[in-house]
């Protein structure tokens, strides 16, 4: 697919950090009339060090609602990001019976890291920046909006 999708989905474990933070940056760099979701294998809460990495950039996900593929409204999505493997298999249901392609772009876990706050700062600044280069690199012709 070289053309930018006109549906994307990011996924990941809880919906609570990578693809949040994977959906806002999109949404940072896509057109406005692109549709743009995430959705995790089972419920969890935004977590405040993304929510703090991401305001570093000027994009606020505090109001972030996570939720689970089932919770979807919609699941006829061009293209499908899957940011860990157990969203991998969790997305499956979501891209049967649809065009999606799928992608495994396999993000590492930010919570993972321990140490000071800002070690742990310095994690979330990592998968953001990760994120940011998959972006740039998957979607090359796409001009930042925001």
């Amino acid at each position: 697919m070289t053309r930018a999708p006109r549906s994307l989905l990011f996924a990941c474990t809880r919906n609570a950090v990578r693809s949040p933070m994977a959906e806002a940056l999109a949404r940072s760099r896509l057109s406005p009339g692109t549709f743009i979701d995430s959705a995790g294998v089972e419920p969890g809460l935004v977590n405040p060090f993304a929510v703090a990495v991401m305001d570093e950039i000027g994009l606020d996900i505090r109001g972030h609602r996570a939720r689970t593929f089932e919770e979807l409204s919609d699941c006829s999505f061009d293209l499908v990001g899957a940011l860990v493997g157990d969203a991998l298999q969790g997305q499956q249901p979501v891209a049967a019976g649809s065009a999606a392609t799928v992608e495994y772009w396999g993000v590492p876990d930010p919570t993972l890291n321990e140490g000071s706050r800002e070690q742990r700062l310095a994690a979330f600044r990592s998968v953001r920046g990760d994120l940011e280069a998959r972006i740039r690199e998957r979607f090359p012709n796409m001009p930042r909006l925001g």
